[in-house]
């Protein structure tokens, strides 16, 4: 699910931030002072920040400056007693990526963790420009393809079936997954096209070379990655 910093002083708070976020299944690392905190999330593991804007010695609002300060882009949750327009803002253009007042409820907490780290994703994928699985490469930015150096030429559909696979390397992709991801169908037109492309795509990625990586899951679907 994701790993999660919660630096909280209450100790009330924290357990019962920290249970129910790993009953959700996160891995909760947790700290009570800002220091403690700034320690453990300049480490880069971790997939969002929950700080309390109130803590001992270093407050929140100088453990956030802290961390963009030293490029640290990990979203951050801000929580806080001061619920006003105006701390709202603060906190906002400060450098967190969300803002959420005491009380707030758990359902709350959860989902705004979630929409941040899709977001986060979804900019790390848009900005990843090179794909690659093993020998294979696709430049996103050329839109050329590469096999141990060699040149393969797609056609448009191909391409996006192929990056479609690369960013799921190593892992089963069913045809619902594809035909909603490459094809943008949300319902199984009953034709086999899905087939004939991967077919076409496995020819230009795999003929001629002694260790195949587009392989069929007897009914699942398919993976791309070298033989385990």
């Amino acid at each position: 699910m994701g790993k999660i910093l919660l630096i909280e002083d209450d100790r009330a708070t924290a357990d019962f931030i920290a249970k129910s976020l790993e009953e959700h299944g996160f891995v909760v690392d947790r700290a009570d002072t800002g220091r403690d905190g700034l320690f453990h999330a300049t480490d880069g593991s971790h997939d969002c920040i929950i700080l309390d804007r109130m803590l001992p010695g270093m407050d929140g609002m100088a453990v956030l400056a802290a961390l963009r300060g030293a490029g640290i882009a990990t979203p951050v949750i801000l929580l806080s007693a001061l619920g006003a327009p105006e701390d709202r803002v603060k906190g906002l253009t400060s450098g967190a990526d969300d803002y959420l007042a005491k009380p707030f409820t758990f359902a709350e907490l959860i989902a705004r963790i979630r929409l941040l780290m899709r977001r986060a994703a979804a900019s790390a994928a848009a900005a990843e420009t090179v794909l690659s699985c093993d020998d294979l490469e696709m430049d996103l930015l050329s839109r050329r393809v590469k096999r141990a150096g060699q040149n393969v030429e797609l056609q448009p559909r191909e391409f996006r079936l192929l990056e479609f696979l690369l960013r799921h390397a190593g892992q089963v992709v069913t045809r619902t997954m594809l035909l909603e991801g490459v094809w943008d169908y949300h319902f199984d037109p009953g034709t086999n096209v899905i087939d004939v492309h991967v077919s076409r795509l496995r020819k230009k990625v795999d003929e001629g070379f002694s260790r195949p990586l587009l392989h069929t899951v007897r009914g699942v679907g398919y993976r791309l990655g070298a033989e385990r």
